[in-house]
């Protein structure tokens, strides 16, 4: 448990120093995002806004898992995979970040290299994941024997993949007002800190060798995410980019596939999945039919064009988040209650 708070504790004040420091060297280098045209007015006065902040996140993770591992920790082979999918996965949003800037337009990577470079993240932890832990290769819901389905290491590679691009862009598309993106994800990796913990405590039950360290970085991530949302909720002072929010989704995929809480993800990142889900209805709804199901996509921008004020948006989908890890929390409590008891 003291792992914990130090991991958390030490995230949130690098993160929280870290964000502040970046604000005030981007504002003297002129460096802000750019706003995209066709999208709410209000948030063209948003334009020039600092933005790259997940680069403060990333350090202040790597700075909790580290220091915590002085008291009394080991670094373990899946703790180590994890941190470096969610560094190579923010390396990949920092170059888009990079190049939105340059350009002066909200346009960096195209598509198909972001999907590329998400792969090659993918791909490498997934090859290492499997090589060097015991993971257990089936598609799980809360546990390797409960709801599982062994598929073997080869389409578990796949599955892997998978989870990594779909979770990363998810939480990319929910990147869109002050705040909303960050929050959220603080509940899932709380979650996630709930679950790898608690495999740790139940160990011959879960069977997850290194389930402690796996809730160290939950904790870790937690806290740097609390530490940049000081300077990120409405109104912003800086932006995370693609660069918190690609490392932020892939934090969630490789939690969810190391603790083996695969299909238990969705509903953790419900709210994460409902805004993915917008994008594809309104894309089908406009490409067969030729209509809008929502005044635009993702579904955070069809209220604020209804007329509500941003950070209502942001309060009732941060309620709503925090039900969907509620209930999520609950089903994993109630497996173990189930077989327990």
């Amino acid at each position: 448990m003291i792992r914990l708070l130090i991991a958390a504790g030490v995230a949130l004040i690098v993160s929280l120093a870290g964000t502040r420091i970046l604000m005030l060297v981007l504002t003297r280098l002129n460096i802000g995002q750019p706003i995209q045209e066709d999208g709410p007015q209000g948030h063209i006065q948003k334009a020039g806004t600092p933005t790259m902040g997940g680069i403060a996140v990333v350090a202040g993770a790597v700075a909790g898992y580290v220091v915590s591992s002085l008291y009394g920790g080991i670094f373990t082979y899946t703790g180590l995979l994890v941190m470096m999918a969610i560094c190579l996965s923010g390396a990949v949003g920092l170059l888009d970040d990079i190049l939105k800037i340059k350009n002066e337009r909200n346009r960096g990577l195209t598509v198909t290299t972001k999907v590329l470079g998400l792969t090659a993240v993918g791909v490498l932890f997934v090859t290492l994941l499997i090589n060097f832990t015991d993971v257990h290769t089936g598609i799980t819901f809360t546990r390797f024997n409960f709801w599982s389905f062994e598929v073997g290491p080869w389409i578990f590679a796949l599955w892997g993949i998978l989870l990594i691009l779909s979770t990363s862009n998810a939480v990319n598309l929910t990147d869109g007002l002050d705040g909303l993106a960050a929050g959220t994800s603080v509940f899932g990796f709380g979650a996630f800190v709930v679950i790898a913990f608690w495999a740790f405590r139940n160990q011959d039950f879960y069977q997850i060798d290194h389930a402690l360290d796996l809730a160290v970085i939950a904790a870790a991530m937690l806290g740097a995410g609390a530490g940049f949302l000081w300077w990120n909720a409405a109104p912003a002072q800086i932006f995370m980019g693609d660069t918190g929010s690609l490392a932020f989704g892939t934090g969630l995929a490789t939690l969810a596939l190391t603790t083996n809480t695969h299909l238990l993800l969705p509903i953790i990142g419900g709210l994460f999945v409902l805004e993915t889900l917008s994008v594809i209805l309104q894309v089908i709804g406009f490409k067969t039919r030729g209509i809008r199901i929502f005044k635009m996509a993702p579904i955070h921008h069809h209220y604020e064009l209804k007329g509500w004020p941003e950070t209502r948006v942001i309060v009732r989908f941060w309620l709503l988040g925090g039900l969907c890890v509620a209930v999520a929390l609950a089903i994993f409590y109630a497996d173990w209650a189930r077989v327990a008891t």
